[in-house]
C-alpha cells in the first residue's frame, strides 16, 4: 500500500480525529475487497497520484472524491456511482464543510458516465486520472481489460461481451475523452486501444 492511501494523506483532507481514522480503515477495508481485481487499492492510489499532476482547482475535493468514487463497487450492482456519492455524504458528515461535501458528492456522481462539462475543472481532474489506465501501452491496457473481465465472474461470455462494447461504444462516443491539457495526448493511445478491444469482443459476439 503506498504512501497515498495512508492514514497520513488522508488526515491532511478530512483531519486526525477517531472519526476520521475509523472512516480512513473503513475506506480501506471496501477497497481491499476480495472479488476487486481492477477496482483496487492499486487503482486508488494510481488515481490519486494524478490529481496533482493534471490540474488545478480544489484538488482536496478531487482528492477525496477519489477515495469514493468506487468506494462501493459491486459488479452486480448498476448504481454503484449513486452508492458510493451516498456513502462520501454519510462518511464525510462532520469531517469536511457542507460545501466540500457536497462537491465530493457531485463528483462520485460524474463518474458514472465520465463527461464533465467543458469548465468543469475539477471533474475534469477526476475523470482524467479515472480514465488514465486506457491510454496506456497496449500490454499495460490487455491486463486491465483481462482485470476487468475478472470482476465480473459472475456474468457468461454473452452477458460480458454484451455490456462491455456497450460501455466501449459510451467512452469512444464522448465529444472529448481526456480535457486536461496533460492528459489530452493519451487520446490516440487510448482510442486505438478501446477500439482494439471493440473489434475482438464484437467479433466475439458474432460468432456465438
Amino acid at each position: 500500500m503506498t504512501g497515498l492511501v495512508e492514514f497520513e494523506a488522508w488526515a491532511q483532507l478530512a483531519g486526525d480525529s477517531p472519526t476520521s481514522r475509523t472512516e480512513w480503515a473503513a475506506l480501506v477495508a471496501a477497497w481491499s475487497e476480495p472479488h476487486r481485481r481492477y477496482h483496487d487499492l492499486a487503482h486508488l492510489a494510481a488515481v490519486l497520484g494524478l490529481v496533482g499532476e493534471l490540474g488545478t482547482g480544489d484538488l482536496a475535493a478531487v482528492r477525496l472524491a477519489a477515495w469514493y468514487h468506487d468506494a462501493v463497487y459491486d459488479p452486480a450492482r448498476t448504481d454503484n456511482e449513486e452508492v458510493s456519492a451516498q456513502r462520501a455524504r454519510a462518511g464525510l458528515r462532520g469531517l469536511v464543510d457542507e460545501a466540500q461535501l457536497a462537491e465530493v458528492e457531485r463528483l462520485v456522481l460524474l463518474t458514472a458516465g465520465h463527461d464533465a462539462a467543458p469548465d468543469d475543472a475539477n471533474g475534469a481532474v477526476l475523470c482524467d486520472a479515472d480514465l488514465a489506465v486506457l491510454g496506456g501501452p497496449p500490454d499495460a491496457y490487455a491486463t486491465y481489460a483481462s482485470a476487468i473481465r475478472a470482476e465480473y465472474g459472475h456474468l457468461s461470455d454473452e452477458e460480458f461481451t454484451a455490456g462491455r462494447i456497450a460501455v466501449l461504444e459510451h467512452l469512444l462516443s464522448l465529444p472529448t475523452l481526456y480535457r486536461t491539457p496533460v492528459a489530452q495526448p493519451w487520446t490516440a493511445t487510448a482510442r486505438a486501444n478501446m477500439t482494439a478491444e471493440l473489434v475482438l469482443l464484437r467479433r466475439r459476439a458474432g460468432s456465438s
